[in-house]
């Protein structure tokens, strides 16, 4: 889903579910789409894999059910297997006291993407199996946070970062698992721990916190030298993106202002994704249309949350995004995060008046 067909199918899907296009089209897609084998290894995820393949026949079914029944139930099973193995092998690490990938709890690679996807599906008994995880790695391994990885941003080893990083995205860092435990809290689906666990974040996030609440930021990655001075070498806000910069950042926050009841914080999350949509310095470096780090991603971020705002400033939010510079439609491939169906995806959830297949909860939007 992330760079093949599987977002294709999706596109098909929503235009279907919101009446822009045809149920036999998004059926022809999803038809070729199980007709391949599906890679059902360990390190499937919510965009690779029998887990990406069993969400899009989720969202179909919903139109559909009796059509995707069976396929649904193998890939079902094969997805929960998934889950599980990646748990005991999570739950391993943590108990041998050693450092994680980031691929073990992002959004984007990991057990956070694979909570969204179970979250969707309502799948209470294996969602809360993922979020006492996500508890656990709130915790401090030697010193330092439990979900500081022992590798660089690439996700790779390299000696700019020799004693790893701690990661503020909300596609690789912090910020996903925040956002997935306070939407599940909200939701009414929780663990013991949980709320504790996301006043960890906060505590960490309001550490790193730069300029104050009225334009508040955050950097994209620490060192570990900064970490241990107390003081980041970035000196502003980078580009106002949805997988590293202030737009899914606040979304995060203001999803666990509502969860904790803060409505201090929830200003402060509104503020500071406001200010990213109105900094000409931030909106001039936003230099493509894709959904994980360009126009499209912002523009749909803000549409969630002017949603769940009051509505002088869900106003100010809308009109700040809908004048953001629309560099077009230039991508790489075809995907939803990087790719052309990734923007069409997010243009026809912006101009459809209902909610169609809610495929955006897999970005932690809403």
């Amino acid at each position: 889903m992330a760079k093949g067909g599987l977002a294709t199918a999706l596109l098909h899907i929503e235009r279907a579910a919101t009446g822009r296009g045809s149920w036999d089209t998004a059926h022809e897609w999803i038809t070729a789409c199980v007709s391949q084998p599906v890679n059902s290894f360990t390190g499937a995820s919510v965009f690779y894999g029998a887990p990406a393949v069993a969400h899009i026949l989720h969202l179909a079914a919903s139109h559909w059910p009796r059509t995707y029944h069976q396929p649904r139930t193998g890939l079902n099973s094969a997805v929960e297997h998934v889950v599980e193995q990646r748990l005991a092998a999570a739950h391993h690490r943590i108990d041998t006291a050693q450092r994680p990938e980031f691929h073990e709890f992002d959004l984007l690679g990991g057990l956070t993407g694979l909570g969204a996807h179970l979250r969707t599906r309502r799948s209470q008994e294996l969602l809360r199996e993922v979020l006492t995880y996500l508890v656990r790695i709130t915790l401090p391994v030697h010193g330092r946070s439990g979900w500081w990885t022992h590798l660089a941003p690439s996700g790779e080893q390299d000696d700019r970062y020799p004693g790893g990083h701690g990661n503020f995205g909300i596609a690789h860092g912090t910020p996903g698992p925040l956002a997935l435990l306070s939407l599940t809290y909200l939701d009414g689906t929780r663990v013991p721990g949980q709320l504790e666990a996301i006043e960890r974040i906060l505590d960490w996030m309001d550490a790193w916190q730069q300029n104050g609440a009225a334009r508040a930021w955050w950097p994209e990655a620490l060192t570990a030298a900064e970490a241990d001075q107390g003081c980041t070498r970035q000196s502003k806000p980078l580009r106002p993106s949805w997988c590293y910069g202030t737009p899914g950042i606040a979304t995060a926050l203001h999803h666990a202002a509502r969860a904790t009841g803060d409505a201090d914080r929830a200003r402060t999350a509104e503020a500071a994704f406001l200010d990213a949509l109105e900094d000409p310095d931030q909106t001039h470096s936003l230099t493509d249309g894709t959904v994980c780090h360009g126009t499209a991603g912002v523009r749909l971020a803000a549409r969630r949350f002017a949603e769940r705002t009051d509505h002088d400033i869900a106003l100010r939010i809308l009109a700040a995004a809908s004048s953001l510079p629309d560099p077009g439609t230039d991508a790489t491939g075809h995907g939803l995060l990087e790719g052309t169906a990734g923007i069409a995806l997010a243009r026809c959830s912006l101009a459809a008046e209902d909610p169609g297949t809610g495929w955006d909860a897999l970005l932690l939007l809403v």
